[in-house]
């Protein structure tokens, strides 16, 4: 049978754009359905929007050290509105760009919800198109827990576009998402609450890594919550919001902000009309090749739930591209090693296994760690404190995991993440020559495991 496109991509996140581009520059006929906005998550209400709030928040630490350093500044004033216009400037730069990335490489780009009618035909704006591989690439939405009063709290997709900043925040949910927009709303000025129903927020991070984190919030005046969950809402007259805990005790915000999970977006996307199965928690199923039970259908990235980040997600739409129109070039994703960064303040940056992860799995562990005050802060009054900590293998010295809490982590990370991507031992490290004065050299500069 002939059909109109070899592939049609449901959604253009960043997964979903990179699918289609290199597919259509490997030669297939392909088209991508869109019915938000161009960049997906990432580029419009995550990581780069994300990344543009916490340098601004940042900026009152900086005006508040330069004394230090023999400036004098007058008062500084904060403008919400100014930065979220320029947020805003800027992401519409980028949503033209990923437009001409796929106009460019001959990507046919339609705009509107897409549903899928069979297998092969999938339906938008009224017209009917054919594809010998259909690909969902819908992402994710936030999720806020239907409580009382739960229309009054707002998620990610709503932060970026808020009118005013909020004099009092309280920020819901112990992930990544929670702790780096608590960072922006303490950082920017308001009054931060931390919510969390767990002992202590992200899970799954090292140990030492949320301990230190931990200390640092609170020395700058973070108010951490941990066991304390929210049992209703109530909006006053005057326009704030009367929040009640399952304990009984009451707190009031201007704002509540939810980040407590996201889900797959695949409403009314027609999976009924085909095999395609889903996982117990609601995302869609594939195997290692990222193919449903529906043979022509695939799907990536956030809708797959495996792991929740932009970079992945890229390298899964090449490698889906390779295999289905370049396969002498296919190779599968490598899922272990990815490097990943918190940009809470201060920022986090981890890669390879966590002191328990490395534990559980049976290692015998040496820990090196080094705490100390970055070398900026010396002329400040500032007390933060940097964290770096390596897990290694005693038995064949291979490094197993890097950690950090400190300024510039996710860039320092980054590295690191090559070198035990490469099988780097303790030893390889130990004979590098680190670059002074940086904090990056503690990591080559760590010699007595800690005591545990």
């Amino acid at each position: 049978m002939a059909y109109d496109f070899d592939l049609y991509v449901i959604g253009a996140g960043s997964g979903g754009v990179r699918a289609a581009r290199f597919s259509a520059g490997f030669g297939a006929k392909v088209a991508v359905a869109e019915s938000r906005y161009l960049g997906g998550t990432c580029v419009n209400v995550g990581c780069v929007p994300k990344k543009l709030l916490v340098y601004g928040a940042h900026f009152a630490e900086d005006f508040e050290q330069a004394s230090g350093f023999g400036w004098t500044l007058g008062e500084a004033q904060f403008d919400w509105p100014t930065l979220i216009a320029n947020k805003d400037r800027e992401i519409n730069r980028l949503n033209g760009i990923y437009r001409n990335l796929l106009v460019n490489s001959g990507v046919t780009l339609h705009e509107g919800h897409a549903k899928i009618v069979d297998p092969h035909t999938v339906e938008i704006n009224g017209e009917r198109h054919t594809a010998k591989n259909i690909l969902i690439a819908t992402g994710g939405w936030p999720q806020i827990p239907e409580i009382p009063g739960h229309e009054h709290a707002i998620s990610s997709n709503q932060a970026f576009f808020l009118k005013e900043l909020p004099k009092r925040v309280l920020v819901v949910g112990g992930g990544y998402i929670a702790v780096e927009f608590a960072g922006i709303f303490h950082g920017l000025g308001a009054q931060t609450t931390l919510l969390y129903r767990g002992e202590m927020f992200l899970r799954g991070f090292d140990g030492s890594v949320r301990k230190h984190l931990q200390e640092e919030l609170t020395k700058r005046g973070m108010d951490l919550q941990f066991n304390a969950d929210i049992e209703r809402i109530d909006k006053q007259a005057d326009g704030s919001l009367k929040v009640t805990l399952k304990d009984g005790r009451q707190l009031e915000a201007d704002c509540v902000f939810y980040a407590t999970g996201r889900r797959p977006m695949l409403d009314n996307l027609g999976l009924e009309n085909t095999a395609v199965k889903l996982d117990k928690k609601g995302f869609v199923e594939v195997d290692e090749q990222y193919q449903t039970a529906e043979p022509s259908i695939l799907a990536l990235g956030d809708v797959i739930g495996r792991v929740q980040l932009t970079p992945v997600a890229l390298a899964e739409g090449m490698a889906i591209a390779r295999r289905l129109f370049k396969p002498e070039q296919y190779r599968p994703v490598d899922y272990k090693m990815i490097p990943t960064a918190v940009f809470s303040l201060p920022n986090i940056g981890t890669v390879g296994l966590t002191e328990e992860e490395a534990r559980d799995a049976g290692y015998e562990v040496q820990i090196f760690e080094s705490r100390f005050r970055p070398m900026k802060l010396t002329l400040t009054e500032c007390q933060e404190r940097t964290l770096m900590k390596m897990v290694v293998d005693a038995k064949t010295d291979k490094v197993l995991g890097c950690h950090m809490v400190g300024p510039d982590a996710g860039e320092i990370i980054q590295g690191l993440a090559i070198a035990l991507k490469a099988g780097a031992t303790k030893r390889h490290f130990d004979e590098t020559i680190g670059v002074h004065p940086t904090a990056a050299e503690e990591f080559v500069t760590m010699r007595t495991p800690v005591a545990r």
